[in-house]
This record gives structure tokens, C-alpha cells and sequence, in this order.
């Protein structure tokens, strides 16, 4: 078995996050293929099996024993893209690392350009998303979303930009190292620093099969992103306090005021009103500390990000040289 120092890491990973795509990973494995002939001497193509529900492990697993730059890693349950994505990058051994969805929504053949930019001095290359093959409320809603949630970061987040990107081997050892389990990778990679650049691309449509990213994950997508990168929404908090306050005092104030020249004092529904607005924005409030608390609680606990349960293409490296879960 060749030491960790005797082997050679090849020049570049590509690690992809994979859920249900049994019918597509052989069609992106040969696209990939294709657009990285001639372009990269040595390479590997990483691909991380999150939970599936279909029989998406076996299909990559039998391309990795017919084409050794292949790797497959299967989790012992469905842990969430990021945590995929995070496992893919703890086993990537490449110079450079790209990332990149299962489902040819990001084209392979974008890749070679990334690459060739990394050459200018760039450490992340990353791909903004200038159209989508999506209906228009769908692009609507994510155009939007994106630029809300830049304003309330504290990084500077790149409009449009999602995982898509090629990274150097320092920028992947920054976030290997980062130890929080709520993980908002492209967030990560634009607080690291150093220099990064977009390259603008059409997003396609899915190949096969139905997308797997539905609202309820983009929601939780974006909490994840505003509470890991955002103290903001305590700001909020303050300000929203304030107001009520001095809501409050001008309503005490014109109480007194209409008794003092006999008015009649106001019934019992305004009263109730102004109670229940009051306890709504006392559990809004509650509920902005209590997912803030919540994530200190995940940190304290420090339970593995993922746990692998199977592994093909790894065996000439030798199962000691990676962690079974980090």
C-alpha cells in the first residue's frame, strides 16, 4: 500500500452531492468524461449517495469498477446536500476541487472555462446562474430570494451564484477545517476570502426525474444561511421593541389624555387587539432566539456531519487514510 506521502493526488476532484439519480449519473459521468479529455491529465470523479430512494449507489458504483477515476460513497442515511457535498470534500484528494448537482442542471462542459480562469490567480471560481430553463415564477422567486438574502448576510454573497464552483486546494482545506454543523457552503467559501471570481452560464433543465429540491428545503436552505451569517435578525428584535414601545407610551399617553377631557376610554376590542399584536411579536421574537439557541445546542452536541456506510475506487488508498465521519 503507497503512503499518503509516496501517492500522487491527481489535479483535480469533482465532487457530486447525489439523491435519486439513478437514470441521469451515467449520462453526467459521460459528459464529464467528455468535457475534461484533454483538458486535465488526472482526475476524479467523486460521487456521494445521500440516502437515495431509488438504486442510485449500485449504477455509480458499477461505472467506478469499469473507470478507476470514478468513487462512490454511500451515506448511512439521508444527512442533506450540504452534508454530502461536506463528505465530498473530506474524501476529494484533488489539487483542485470542483462541486457540482447530480442532475446536469450545471453542465459539465462549463468546467474547462472555470479551470481556465483558476490559471489568471484565482482560488474559487464559481458559476452564476444568468438564465434558467424554469417557468417565470420560478425564476421570479429565486432572483429574489437570492438578493433578500444578501442584504441580510454580514458577507459579501454573490448574486445567483449556487454550489457550482472550482476551489483550490487551500480553499478546500479552509472549510475541511470549519467545524459548524449547520453547513452553507457557498456562504463558507465566499467568507474564506481570498480571490474569487464568477463565470456566467444558462442554467438547464433537470435530465431526468423529478427535482428534489422542493420549497421546504430552500426554506430551511435559507435559515441556515441568515442564522450561520447574520446577526441581523436580533437587530430586528431591538427595533421592533423599540417601536412597540413607543407605540405603547403614545397609546398610555392619549388614554390619559381622552379621560382627562372626558372622552369615553376605548372598548374592550381595541384593547385585545393591541394584546395579541404584542404576543405575536413576542413569540416572532422568541422564535429568532430559540433558532439561534437551537444551533448553539447542534455545535454542543458535536455529532458527526455525516457517517459513510459504503465506499467503492478507495480501496488502493487504504481505509485509514480517511475518517468514517466528521
Amino acid at each position: 500500500m503507497k503512503s499518503p506521502v509516496e501517492r500522487k493526488n491527481p489535479d483535480l476532484s469533482v465532487v457530486i452531492p447525489v439523491y435519486d439519480s439513478e437514470a441521469i449519473f451515467p449520462e453526467l459521468h459521460r459528459r464529464l468524461t467528455a468535457a475534461l479529455k484533454g483538458v486535465v491529465a488526472d482526475y476524479e470523479i467523486l460521487g456521494v449517495v445521500d440516502g437515495c430512494r431509488d438504486d442510485s449507489y449500485r449504477v455509480i458504483a458499477d461505472i467506478a469498477r469499469r473507470d478507476r477515476r470514478v468513487k462512490v460513497l454511500a451515506l448511512s442515511r439521508n444527512f442533506g446536500q450540504q452534508s454530502a457535498v461536506t463528505a465530498g470534500l473530506h474524501y476529494a484528494r484533488g489539487n483542485v476541487v470542483a462541486v457540482m448537482d447530480d442532475d446536469l442542471e450545471d453542465p459539465p462542459e462549463v468546467l474547462p472555462t472555470m479551470l481556465a480562469r483558476m490559471q489568471e490567480g484565482f482560488d474559487v471560481v464559481y458559476g452564476v446562474r444568468k438564465g434558467r430553463k424554469r417557468g417565470f415564477a420560478h425564476r421570479l422567486i429565486y432572483r429574489t430570494s437570492y438578493r433578500v438574502l444578501k442584504s441580510i448576510v454580514d458577507i459579501d454573497l454573490p448574486n445567483d451564484a449556487g454550489d457550482f464552483a472550482v476551489m483550490s486546494r487551500r480553499v478546500v482545506n479552509v472549510l475541511n477545517d470549519m467545524p459548524e454543523r449547520h453547513r452553507y457552503l457557498r456562504g463558507l467559501r465566499a467568507w474564506s476570502g481570498f480571490e474569487q471570481t464568477g463565470i456566467e452560464y444558462d442554467r438547464e433543465a433537470r435530465f431526468a426525474g423529478r427535482p428534489g429540491y422542493t420549497a421546504r428545503k430552500w426554506i430551511v436552505f435559507a435559515k441556515d444561511a441568515v442564522f450561520s451569517f447574520s446577526y441581523k435578525p436580533l437587530g430586528f428584535i431591538s427595533v421592533a421593541g423599540l417601536a412597540i414601545a413607543l407605540v405603547g407610551a403614545l397609546s398610555g399617553v392619549l388614554l390619559i389624555l381622552k379621560k382627562l377631557t372626558g372622552y369615553a376610554t376605548p372598548s374592550w376590542g381595541p384593547m385585545v387587539t393591541v394584546v395579541l399584536f404584542f404576543c405575536g411579536v413576542q413569540m416572532l421574537s422568541l422564535g429568532i432566539i430559540g433558532e439561534y439557541i437551537s444551533r448553539i445546542y447542534d455545535e454542543v452536541k458535536r455529532r458527526p456531519t455525516f457517517l459513510v456506510r459504503d465506499a467503492v475506487g478507495f480501496e488502493d488508498e487504504g481505509a485509514s487514510d480517511h475518517d468514517q465521519s466528521s
